[in-house]
């Protein structure tokens, strides 16, 4: 499979102003003509980027009109060193490139980070009449319910009191030695996605701000049951692709969700915390199915 690298990722990258922050974004050739697909935004994960879903993206561009963007602190976009993060403001900055492309109503496919992001977004989304409306949300791999997120105690290191010395001598071999944990035994990432991944976390500077962006942990505890509820009480057709094998968000997070969620649409995989790169034709296929059933 031929992976996007670094520099065609920078090369097909616009960026705006949103929310005071210069923020990178991509969207399809065709986002602009076929008013009459739908949309469909990607939200990436801890620590990575928009990036991670290239794959998918290249095989739903016909299809699809698709929009994704480097939240701020990630990738491409914007890397404050003394701001406050935050998942609320991560939820702003997607709803303002929403507004600023037209986009009414729109589908998600997000992971990690970005579940909670689009949690948020699910969440407000009886509150604010003017904002666009989601159609349905698939996530993949993520602390979608707090009491049951167990993060790698690198992650821990980073959050805590040492953070930033701890993000002062992280590197790449520390990068790559952290992702073979969460990826499964029989599909571990390769040279070029640590290489890739590295690079995105390095641009602009952005190892300083690995842990302020971990504050997210703290706001799934103080967000939880609000987002919770929302799932449990929405109309929006909801589906949780999983990876199994992840010690962070695998089995547990999948069984917890099928307790929780009514009438649960779920699908296990053999894979770890990164579905769309373990398992990419896998995540796009049910993906598809998903939408096809969603818009029928």
């Amino acid at each position: 499979m031929k992976q996007l690298t670094f520099e065609n990722y920078q090369k097909q990258t616009s960026f705006t102003e949103l929310c005071g922050h210069r923020i990178a974004h991509w969207q399809s050739l065709n986002f602009n003509k076929d008013e009459n697909k739908d949309v469909i935004l990607f939200i990436h994960g801890f620590p990575s980027a928009a990036w991670d879903w290239h794959f998918q993206w290249k095989h739903l561009a016909g299809q699809y009109r698709l929009l994704s963007v480097d939240l701020l602190g990630f990738g491409l976009s914007d890397k404050p060193t003394k701001h406050q993060y935050s998942l609320l403001e991560q939820a702003d900055i997607v709803q303002a490139l929403l507004r600023k492309k037209g986009v009414k109503q729109y589908h998600i496919l997000a992971h990690d980070y970005g579940d909670s992001v689009a949690q948020e977004l699910l969440s407000r989304q009886d509150d604010i009449h003017s904002a666009a409306q989601i159609l349905s949300i698939c996530f993949l791999n993520g602390g979608l319910f707090a009491s049951h997120h167990r993060p790698l105690f690198t992650q821990k290191l980073l959050k805590g009191r040492l953070g930033g010395l701890a993000s002062h001598f992280m590197n790449k071999a520390n990068l790559a030695r952290g992702f073979n944990k969460i990826f499964a035994a029989n599909s571990q990432p390769n040279t070029h996605e640590i290489d890739t991944l590295w690079q995105l976390i390095e641009h602009n500077n952005g190892k300083k701000v690995l842990p302020k962006l971990l504050s997210y942990i703290d706001e799934r505890n103080q967000h939880g049951k609000r987002w919770v509820q929302s799932m449990v009480s929405t109309v929006v057709p909801l589906y949780f692709i999983n990876g199994v094998h992840d010690p962070i968000s695998g089995q547990h997070m999948l069984d917890h969700y099928i307790d929780i969620i009514p009438n649960a649409k779920t699908t296990a995989l053999d894979v770890g915390h990164y579905p769309q790169l373990e398992a990419p034709q896998d995540v796009l296929n049910l993906y598809r199915d998903f939408l096809t059933e969603v818009i029928e």
